[in-house]
């Protein structure tokens, strides 16, 4: 499927090709269903995913314009979203930042585990 869309990241006003696969055949729905799909989709992942990155472990305050120090740093925050995911002692993912904080060997310990 192939979707123009106005972009707004840059500031321009080009538009630009977006490409999207999906195992459904493509008449299984209408342009409009397809575009509340892809938009319901990405919606998820911000929710999920950027906000508590973003808004408690503060990646879009990474000063480094380093790519591979900037990478190391999102595969941390992304290990540190699962083990708080796949621990049960700390509700909120801000009580869990604090607790590994506080005690670098439970945060050692969480790394050697075997999942």
């Amino acid at each position: 499927m192939k979707i123009w869309r106005e972009s707004t990241a840059y500031k321009t006003d080009e538009k630009e090709i977006c490409y999207y696969l999906s195992s459904e055949p493509f008449d299984r729905r209408t342009p409009e269903q397809w575009l509340e799909l892809v938009r319901g989709h990405w919606g998820d992942v911000e929710i999920r995913n950027h906000w508590k990155k973003d808004a408690i472990l503060l990646e879009d305050k990474t000063r480094s314009r380093n790519p591979t120090m900037v990478g190391a740093l999102a595969m941390l925050r992304n290990t540190l979203l699962f083990m708080h995911k796949e621990q049960e002692e700390h509700e909120t993912l801000p009580g869990f930042v604090e607790a590994i904080a506080a005690n670098g060997n439970n945060a050692f310990s969480m790394l050697t585990r075997r999942y």
